[in-house]
């Protein structure tokens, strides 16, 4: 055989996962982004009594690929007297982080570009942190006012909401003892619990300071038109602007998946260490089978004959998958397939949860003022995130070098944290009432100047 196809035949048979799951990741994630965006807004169009998008495909389930077809042929317009070199990559840069950061994620135990590098986390959030250069740039090269005070104010949230979000993670850090990705879920199967129950301030801290990271609602400043037109995206438009937007989206599979990682037992079950609760094995090939029992109930009551078609295709769809995730726990032989199916299936139920909670808090929260937004990041969440970190290191001294039952010793920590955050709000609260009583009174207009003109 030719030594150089040996050598590359070699490479295949040893890094194929990587090379599928990093195909996956650029070639899906755009289009899976594309759909959370359809999801999003028939979510919203159902809290407030509409239909939401319906004419491009069987109950509007084609409009991404419509709207990615308009941004790719709409006119470019770049400014007089931009960088243009610098203003072409901003948004590459922002979205190249976003992808990049998935490669260390597992999205199972089987589905994993790199294989279970030492510092994963670190990876992941290192990585991911870069996307803040891609708003700066973009902001700065547009050569617009409006552009730059909106890159300034979205670096100021970022940076801001990242150290409180990293002070967070800490403390599942110090639970699990690891960055390895791998190692952390199998710190939380050994102790038999979920580190969201064993350090649930962080968990709020994080998933606050992750709405933020990713301009969410109510945290969406850069973004807000009433204030600064578009902000660090002002003057961008056609494709580059789409680059932003997913790597907007890309960011809120990352935090999601961090999230589930750190906190929600990762590709786990609920209680995997309970046998008499083996039955949610059962769960995922039920749940998707009754998704699609749901969708043949519902294929009967649609107006177009298309649309029937769909659902049926849909339906049919849910079954083989049903299929496909109930046979591994039947077939004895294909019992090894079962970790690495029901895993991915969890991990992306998990992840889908928390992205639903981001859309459910946009439909239902105010947009805050900048300074509010400061002041809840500097003034509460990061002094309260430091008083948590220490509160879990007193916890596992208390438990390692003291004896004490983990759970009193996390339940006093938690109570000592909680305390801590009631006092930050209170004392925020009588510092915003001397300021606004110390501010002077506003002075009336006189007469003079009423009708001077």
């Amino acid at each position: 055989m030719n030594p150089t196809l040996h050598a590359v035949l070699v490479f295949l048979e040893t890094w194929w996962v990587e090379l599928v799951s990093g195909v996956v990741i650029v070639a899906v994630v755009p289009l899976v982004a594309g759909y959370i965006v359809l999801v999003e807004r028939k979510l919203m169009a159902d809290m407030q009594a509409r239909l939401g998008p319906m004419r491009v495909g069987p109950h509007g389930l084609l409009q991404p690929i419509a709207d990615a077809v308009k941004l790719l042929i709409k006119e470019d317009i770049i400014p007089d007297n931009a960088d243009k070199m610098v203003f072409w990559m901003a948004p590459v840069v922002s979205m190249t982080a976003a992808l990049t950061s998935m490669g260390a994620i597992a999205f199972g135990p089987a589905f994993q570009v790199a294989r279970d590098i030492n510092v994963g986390l670190l990876f992941v959030i290192g990585v991911s942190s870069l996307g803040i250069f891609g708003i700066v740039l973009g902001g700065w090269a547009s050569n617009s006012h409006y552009s730059i005070m909106g890159a300034l104010r979205s670096t100021a949230q970022l940076v801001s909401y990242e150290t409180a979000a990293g002070l967070a993670l800490i403390s599942g850090l110090l639970l699990a003892g690891t960055l390895k990705i791998r190692a952390i879920v199998d710190a939380q199967q050994h102790f038999g619990v979920w580190f969201v129950f064993l350090a649930p301030v962080a968990f709020f801290i994080y998933v606050v300071a992750s709405i933020a990271e990713t301009n969410r609602a109510p945290f969406d400043l850069p973004e807000a038109e009433s204030e600064l037109v578009a902000g660090y995206m002002t003057e961008y438009s056609g494709f580059r602007w789409a680059l932003y937007f997913l790597g907007e989206y890309a960011n809120m599979i990352v935090v999601g998946a961090v999230a589930t990682t750190l906190f929600l037992g990762g590709w786990l079950r609920p209680f995997p260490n309970v046998r008499w609760m083996n039955w949610l094995d059962a769960l995922p090939a039920l749940f998707t089978a009754a998704v699609g029992a749901y969708c043949v109930y519902r294929a009967g009551k649609q107006p177009v004959r298309v649309q029937t078609w769909f659902m049926w295709g849909v339906a049919l769809a849910c079954f083989v998958v049903a299929l496909i995730l109930a046979v591994p726990l039947l077939v004895a032989p294909l019992k090894f397939l079962v970790p690495g199916l029901h895993g991915a299936f969890w991990f992306l139920l998990k992840i889908s949860a928390y992205i639903y909670l981001f859309m459910w808090l946009r439909f239902t929260l105010p947009r805050y003022r900048f300074d509010q937004l400061m002041h809840l990041g500097w003034y509460i969440l990061i002094p309260l995130a430091i008083v948590n970190v220490l509160a879990v290191g007193v916890a596992m001294i208390l438990e390692m070098e003291y004896g004490w039952n983990r759970w009193l010793a996390m339940l006093l920590t938690t109570v000592i944290t909680l305390a801590t955050a009631l006092f930050l709000l209170r004392l925020n609260d009588k510092r915003a009432a001397a300021a606004s009583s110390a501010a002077p009174p506003p002075e009336e207009p006189s007469t003079e100047d009423s009708y001077a003109g």
